[in-house]
């Protein structure tokens, strides 16, 4: 499967980028009794069409008759999450819903997400290959305390965009509430 995610994604940046969220992704369900292999089957394909143009985002979105949000239509670049589910299963043969979902839900989170849906979001912000201060201590935390995990990411994602004057989508949003992670006020009207 690797050699053909490997042409898929076609970039060998974001094909290093997949193998270290699988590897993360296998870690984090070991380490919390989920199911190592489906955690690596997520990591693995959640970015088949991360690299793909805005344009034929929206147009393979709308081919696949995908719901899409004013949010999606306004950042085409988080569409690449449900099509990479879409590739997934229509290149790779993945038919776990569980999986799907994952990858499905990996860019922007929910306010509902199961334990596997947790592992692919936290392994996709602390793999190895991303450079930011903390990333090592929340990965810790995380192989600890799923949810503490959670908090942590989300925290430093809306600290991140408070910085940078982004607004975050609803969904993501809607998964720090339920998270009961605090929305930094400069936020809450953007």
């Amino acid at each position: 499967m690797t050699h053909g995610v490997r042409e898929e994604i076609g970039q060998e940046a974001r094909y290093r980028h997949s193998i270290g969220v699988a590897r993360t992704a296998e870690r984090l369900a070991m380490a919390h009794g989920l199911e190592a292999r489906r955690a690596r089957i997520a990591g693995l394909l959640h970015d088949l069409a991360r690299l793909w143009p805005k344009d034929r985002l929206l147009a393979e979105a709308h081919r696949r008759r995908l719901a899409l949000d004013d949010f999606d239509m306004a950042h085409p670049v988080v569409i690449h999450a449900p099509l990479s589910a879409e590739l997934a299963r229509e290149r790779f043969g993945v038919r776990d819903d569980g999986v799907l979902g994952a990858i499905r839900k990996h860019t922007l989170g929910e306010a509902h997400m199961n334990p596997l849906d947790v592992v692919i979001y936290l392994a996709d912000a602390l793999e190895p290959w991303r450079a930011y201060d903390g990333r090592a201590a929340i990965l810790d935390t995380a192989l600890r305390d799923l949810d503490a995990g959670m908090r942590a990411v989300l925290e430093s994602t809306l600290r991140h965009h408070a910085a940078r004057g982004l607004t975050p989508a609803p969904k993501t949003l809607a998964c720090a509430r339920a998270y009961g992670v605090a929305i930094p006020k400069e936020l809450l009207y953007a």
